[in-house]
């Protein structure tokens, strides 16, 4: 997810929320990868992934119509292949706060469990700005110090076990991609799954639909957003397709739209009733559904699902402060 927060948030206004302390049991599948990253971190063990030049862009569009594309396809995912999924704890969605908390949020039970707060060596002053959690339960967290004038643009690899963080080889600023929203989406319906991002249109960053491969972290741009779309966050889902979150400005109804990851192109597109994006939002798929947490005052942000089957919307609890990142598993339920 992503954090729109041009100064310090206001005091955390503790809005009513059931907080469950769910028992963590033991958690396989951290931080093993083969990318020379797992010595530094204790108590974890296992985790995982061109260049598509873009067609020159005739214009971008300044306005979403939400009426120039069918509605998001509300087919249920196909069953996703599981043979390497790690024990139920990594199919959870994780949250990242603007406090550097990370968080478990279980939709199922509508329960919470805070796992600790994250010390990423990033620049003095930055926060986490965007999460994405891979199908082994490892998150990639992404820093800006927005706040600071200069941005950090840094990628760090967070255990979701016990919220270890260490840094990785990713170059911020490639291609002009410096923030920007994040989800794995399967390779068809896995077990392989790529991390995709989307630019962010912030300080004149490079917008698009791009990839970050892992373990090489070496990102390609895959196409410009048509219709253009920006500060998009993005969940992706087992079976291969990619969802984007996003809006014409903060205060306007939000979007759901359905992304090609070969083109870039916006296929499929449902307008929200009740959600805005406000001072931060986050976003992910699980269970058939898309779980949205906003910020739409104060120093708290709302939990609204959306379920396509029947394209209702329904409020089921808040966090008592500003969720500005969102992860799950490729391997989460997909109905």
């Amino acid at each position: 997810m992503k954090r729109r927060v041009a100064s310090r948030l206001v005091p955390v206004r503790r809005a009513a929320f059931l907080l469950l302390l769910v028992a963590c049991g033991s958690r396989t599948g951290l931080f093993v990868d083969g990318s020379g990253e797992e010595d530094n971190l204790p108590g974890v063990d296992a985790g995982r992934d061109g260049n598509v030049v873009p067609p020159k862009d005739a214009g971008r569009d300044s306005h979403i119509e939400p009426d120039a594309l069918p509605p998001i396809d509300a087919t249920p995912p196909r069953d996703a292949n599981r043979t390497d999924c790690p024990d139920a704890e990594a199919t959870l969605v994780y949250l990242i706060t603007s406090a550097n908390e990370l968080y478990s949020f279980d939709p199922g039970s509508v329960a919470m469990k805070k796992i600790g707060n994250i010390a990423c060596p990033a620049n003095p002053g930055a926060t986490p700005f965007s999460m994405a959690v891979d199908r082994k339960g490892i998150a990639y967290i992404l820093f800006s110090d927005r706040g600071a004038g200069v941005d950090d643009g840094r990628l760090f690899r967070v255990s979701t076990a016990n919220a270890a963080c260490i840094s990785t080889s990713f170059v911020p600023n490639q291609h002009g991609f410096l923030r920007f929203g994040m989800g794995f989406a399967a390779n068809t319906v896995g077990p392989t799954e790529t991390l995709y991002v989307a630019g962010s249109e912030q300080d004149n960053g490079a917008t698009g639909l791009a990839r970050i491969d892992i373990p090489s972290f070496k990102l390609s741009k895959v196409g410009n957003f048509r219709p253009d779309i920006g500060n998009a966050e993005l969940t992706g889902t087992g079976d291969g397709r990619l969802y984007g979150f996003y809006a014409d400005n903060t205060s306007s109804p939000a979007f759901i739209g359905e992304i090609d990851t070969q083109t870039g192109h916006i296929v499929g597109q449902t307008q929200m009733k009740t959600v805005t994006l406000g001072n931060g939002w986050a976003f992910a798929f699980w269970g058939g559904d898309f779980y949205m947490f906003t910020s739409p005052g104060g120093g708290f942000s709302t939990i609204t699902r959306y379920r396509p089957s029947d394209n209702t919307e329904a409020v089921v609890g808040s966090v008592p402060t500003v969720v500005v990142g969102a992860g799950v598993s490729t391997c989460a339920p997909a109905q």
